[in-house]
């Protein structure tokens, strides 16, 4: 799907994407930091070369016991960032979470916005999901701009939910349920204008 910022797509993480991933993260520290997850290590030690092995292979693990799907985001065929649906759970439940990262310099493109669409989409469509949530930090605004325009519904307040940036943070809670995105999350971006086919 084309988007304002080029082509954007998601494809299976990859071996090889280990270099670029370190660079845009080690490079982007200060722009991820805040919004993500705290994790043992400093951010250089978590987000060097080498660990990106045993994380690629811990990705493509949980994903084979269909726990999990992992996307690297591309953008004109680059790598740009990642998404997980993540917590994948069968049964009465069927759903999953989505999370998400681009690279300061594909930000405001409408990257994050195309990848989750086409995410969500996978997810109730050939996954077979029923729910997908999200849980962004209130400051987030771009995050939260992202999941309003596909049609989110805010379902509340996580106090003191990840501890996130030092500290435990509050996060917003917001889903979308297979029954509310019709035709589809980009069939709804490209109606809107927000997005091409390609």
């Amino acid at each position: 799907m084309r988007v304002a910022a080029g082509e954007v797509a998601l494809r299976p993480v990859r071996l090889r994407d280990g270099p670029t991933w370190s660079r845009l993260r080690l490079r982007d520290e200060a722009y991820l930091r805040v919004w993500e997850p705290d994790g043992e290590g400093a951010w250089a030690e978590r987000f060097a070369t080498m660990v990106w092995p045993v994380m690629c292979s811990g990705l493509r693990a949980t994903a084979r016991r269909g726990q999990a799907l992992p996307f690297a985001i591309t953008v004109g065929g680059e790598f740009a960032g990642q998404l997980t649906l993540g917590n994948v759970v069968r049964g009465a439940l069927c759903s999953a979470w989505v999370g998400y990262w681009v690279e300061s310099n594909a930000a405001g493109g409408g990257v994050a916005t195309g990848a989750v669409a086409l995410a969500v989409d996978h997810a109730f469509g050939p996954v077979g999901l029923h729910r997908v949530e999200a849980t962004v930090r209130p400051e987030n605004a771009a995050s939260l701009r992202v999941l309003a325009k596909l049609g989110f519904r805010d379902e509340g307040l996580l106090r003191r939910y990840l501890e996130v940036d030092g500290a435990w943070r509050d996060h917003r809670l917001l889903a979308l349920t297979k029954d509310e995105v019709g035709a589809g999350l980009v069939a709804s971006l490209v109606r809107s204008g927000h997005a091409r086919l390609s």
